[in-house]
């Protein structure tokens, strides 16, 4: 007899050579050997692949025993009716009684109950699956150390703890600081939580209504789980948002934006300083940032920089950071890679405080007003109140407050990610390719077009020697015009090797920080798109008549809330992008017109030098 299981859950295959199952579903095994979790088989509609073993229950055949012999129907004797399974709706293969019940979890996957939730007690989960494979582990390397008093162990924030009880411990809004301004918002409702990493299904008693359940990923290291998307659309965010951290999406004329800050402002960056600290022993370059809205200078360094930018990362799922400048592990020291990385972080911090979100950000505002240097105790009291924000992950979704009773069309909102999608990889390709050419050009001026208008210099000097062995008075003149146009010529070429430092370095600078925000956009896509997969499920269940119409509509507002924030997202993208590139084109051809005036003019002075021959 074939080996056989019956899935217990509901698993959707988000990988090549996975296969995805339906509850109650039927499949062949080809082995009852799992390989790390994983079993392979053929599910009811011939798809062959691997899904997870905990998902499955299976089957085992009765062990054979002595022939039937006569008795009375219902003994086994002939006359006695089949003995089958129940059969679950939309039917399959009848399978023989008796079924082995499932196996109960160990003690350790019951989870003790927490305030809001679902069912009021505990959930029985399958076991977290690994992608199958295995994992990875990330590392971060850094060029400046980190061993100082700046980051001691005592400012590591621990891991927040689970939403319940116990994390607020004013929750009914009534006591504790602060408590006025602060709104309990949550997403929380009796949808069922999916099979995968969740609740096991509730099963409605006889004759009830059934109810399904939206699945959940597989994949726990997708971005769409890891940043809370999936666990908000489900409705499993709950927590205080206060007034200042609210996040709002406005209708504009080209469709959803974020909110203008109303205290623009802008940040210098200036004065890159060596300094050294434990007598000498240990060196590092400090820069001077001055905000315009506070007209007080605060020092930095770049492993400050690289802070901030992994909280703002963290916290704003939907939101692109732009990228920090390269580190750079040797030659910190040398002055043309200071000045290229303060040109970076110029960049960098134009993007910051042109953001409507990131400008007003709390740990944005404590890293550009509070003097470290003077005021340690409050640089690191902000420092763990940022590391200790509970208004990220899921929580995050809850800070966005977007247009009211403003529905997104499913479609056109998912017509606009993909065009969008499209147009990030189209100039993803064209960035890439004009940093090529304009690195190569750049190379070329430096080295061989200076060496060429050089070479012919030199050669116009050498006929002007010639020259000299006439001795004829009358020619001297031609002879002195003949070496100026040489040194002209030389002259000319140290202006081509000047030049890319005028014109094509900063159209590079300018490339390599888009090229950051390119990459950050396929995971805020795969955000919105996990949250339109979910709509699409629940839609589904609710035509099949196995969810309530209440439920599903919580899932597509929810979605919306994500659809809001990153179509404003993707449109100050544009925003900032025809500003940026409209002003480094017009800052290029301006240098270019300099530039090519500074080689007539060197011509020109040749040229004169005729006249009087």
């Amino acid at each position: 007899m074939a080996l056989r299981a019956r899935a217990l859950y509901d698993f959707r295959s988000e990988n090549p050579g996975e296969i995805s199952l339906r509850e109650h579903e039927v499949l062949s095994l080809c082995s009852e050997q799992d390989i790390e979790g994983w079993l392979e088989g053929v599910n009811s509609r011939g798809d062959r692949g691997l899904f997870p073993a905990s998902y499955v229950q299976v089957i085992r055949a009765p062990e054979p025993g002595p022939g039937p012999g006569p008795g009375p129907a219902g003994d086994g004797g002939p006359g006695a009716p089949a003995r089958y399974a129940n059969v679950p709706p939309g039917g399959f293969e009848p399978l023989p009684l008796p079924l082995p019940l499932p196996a109960a979890p160990p003690a350790s996957a019951f989870q003790p109950p927490a305030a809001g939730f679902p069912y009021g007690g505990g959930a029985l989960q399958p076991p977290p699956q690994q992608p199958y494979g295995g994992g990875y582990q990330a590392s971060q390397g850094s060029d400046d150390d980190w061993d100082d008093e700046w980051d001691d162990s005592s400012t590591v924030a621990d891991e927040p703890g689970a939403l319940g009880g116990g994390a607020y411990p004013d929750l009914d809004g009534s006591s504790g600081p602060g408590a006025a301004g602060r709104y309990r918002l949550s997403t929380r409702s009796d949808l069922s939580l999916g099979a995968r990493g969740g609740a096991a299904p509730q099963h409605p008693p006889s004759g009830a209504k059934s109810s399904a359940t939206v699945s959940r990923n597989l994949n726990r290291f997708s971005t769409f789980v890891k940043s809370g998307g999936e666990a908000f659309v489900l409705g499993e965010a709950s927590g205080f948002v206060k007034d200042g951290d609210k996040l709002c999406v406005v209708l504009g004329p080209y469709g959803p934006e974020w909110q203008e800050n109303p205290y623009p402002f802008q940040c210098t960056i200036d004065d890159p300083t060596k300094q050294t600290k434990f007598k000498g022993m240990k060196s590092y370059i400090s820069y001077k940032l001055v905000p315009t809205h506070t007209q007080v200078p605060v020092h930095r360094r770049y492993k400050h920089f690289d802070w901030l930018y992994a909280r703002l990362a963290e916290k704003f799922p939907v939101i692109s950071v732009p990228h920090l400048p390269e580190k750079q592990a040797t030659g910190r020291f040398e002055e043309d890679f200071i000045s290229k990385r303060r040109k970076g972080l110029i960049w960098w911090m134009n993007h910051m405080a042109s953001h409507p979100v990131l400008a007003q950000c709390d740990v944005f505002q404590h890293f550009l007003t509070c003097p470290s240097s003077t005021d340690e105790k409050a640089w690191k009291q902000g420092k763990r109140k940022a590391e200790k924000d509970e208004m990220v992950g899921a929580n995050f979704f809850l800070t966005l407050s977007t247009p009211p009773a403003a529905a997104l069309d499913l479609q056109e909102v998912e017509s606009k990610i993909d065009g969008f999608k499209c147009f990030t990889k189209k100039m993803d390709d064209s960035a890439l390719q004009l940093n090529h050419t304009a690195n190569e050009f750049a190379r070329k001026q430096v080295t061989g077009f200076k060496k060429e208008y050089q070479k012919v210099g030199q050669s116009f000097r050498g006929l002007s020697q010639a020259f000299e062995l006439d001795q004829q008075a009358f020619s001297a003149g031609l002879n002195q015009a003949i070496a100026f146009t040489g040194d002209a010529y030389d002259a000319i070429g140290e202006l081509f090797a000047e030049q890319p430092r005028q014109d094509l370095d900063p159209v590079m600078d300018l490339l390599a920080l888009y090229q950051g925000h390119l990459a950050n956009f396929p995971d805020i896509i795969h955000v919105q798109k996990g949250a339109l997969t979910k709509v699409k499920e629940s839609r589904r269940h609710v035509e099949e008549g196995k969810m309530e119409v209440q439920k599903a509509d919580g899932i597509q507002d929810r979605c919306n809330t994500i659809s809001f924030a990153t179509l404003a997202e993707i449109h100050h993208f544009h925003q900032i992008r025809v500003r940026d590139f409209k002003s480094q084109m017009q800052h290029f051809l301006q240098q270019q017109i300099i530039f090519f005036q500074k080689v007539t003019q060197k011509l020109e002075e040749a040229l004169h030098k005729y006249d009087s021959v």
